[in-house]
């Protein structure tokens, strides 16, 4: 006996799959079952920053078109060198001492350093003005020491300017400048304060003299220092004493000059005191 039949495992009617239930979707992070997520706004630049933004960008194009001009072209490059202020130093010997850099772009040159060059391989340089001139030059203008004193030694001069520096060694010594006589080398002024020291004051004398009467003046003779007199033209002594107050000594022995013109022995040394003495 037929017993019933029975469905397939798994079956349903009519051998169909049964239907299943789908679960519904989870909802989307951000918002509530069924609402699908909301677009970001896009970003909007305010006019004024999206100018902004324009022109850095157009300032940096310019720097580095700059930047590129002045280091990476060919076109400002150092072809020539120009010097002015020169008297006894040419301005080849300037020229070959300052070792400029010809070909390198000007705007890289270092113009403090050949400055610095000159000064140290031409003593008789005071001051140096270094400066581009573009689109390919450098400018050299130069001040020379002028000398205030001369030291004969060896048959030649060593000009000494009005710092005290010793800056040149001539054949010959210039016109209108003093001779030094150190007449004090084995004094006890000499051990005292050594021959350097008396030798600034004695360019200190020369540099306090009026013009007309350092024009007149052949010799400066150093015993001690405070003992310091001048051999001027015709003759003449003048006693100055040590290297200070050179200013009111040099006004008095201006007046004295010429109040005693036909004395030939002047002393200043107290200038609140002057004397003036012979025929």
């Amino acid at each position: 006996m037929a017993g019933p039949t029975t469905a397939r495992r798994g079956g349903g009617k009519n051998g169909k799959q049964p239907r299943t239930r789908q679960s519904p979707r989870p909802p989307r992070s951000g918002g509530p079952p069924g609402k699908a997520k909301p677009r970001r706004p896009r970003l909007r630049l305010h006019p004024r920053r999206r100018r902004l933004l324009g022109w850095t960008a157009v300032t940096v194009a310019l720097g580095a078109a700059v930047g590129w001009a002045l280091y990476g072209s060919s076109w400002l490059r150092v072809t020539h060198v120009e010097v002015s202020g020169t008297a006894v130093l040419t301005s080849g010997e300037v020229r070959r001492e300052a070792d400029v850099p010809f070909g390198d772009p000007l705007a890289a040159v270092d113009t403090d350093a050949i400055a610095d060059r000159l000064r140290d391989r031409l003593p008789r340089i005071e001051a140096v003005d270094v400066e581009r001139s573009w689109p390919h030059g450098i400018s050299l203008k130069v001040t020379e020491r002028q000398p205030k004193a001369v030291l004969e030694k060896g048959g030649k001069f060593i000009e000494i300017d009005g710092t005290g520096v010793r800056f040149a060694t001539v054949d010959q010594a210039p016109k209108g400048v003093p001779r030094l006589t150190m007449a004090a080398e084995d004094s006890a002024a000499t051990r005292r304060f050594g021959p350097e020291r008396l030798e600034r004051e004695a360019v200190r004398v020369a540099v306090d003299l009026p013009p007309a009467v350092r024009r007149d003046t052949l010799a400066i003779r150093v015993r001690s220092y405070d003992s310091i007199t001048l051999e001027l033209t015709g003759g003449r002594t003048v006693v100055w004493g040590s290297g200070e107050r050179g200013d009111a000594k040099a006004r008095t022995l201006t007046a004295l000059l010429k109040a005693a013109r036909g004395a030939d022995h002047f002393d200043v040394s107290a200038p609140g005191a002057p004397a003036a003495s012979g025929s």
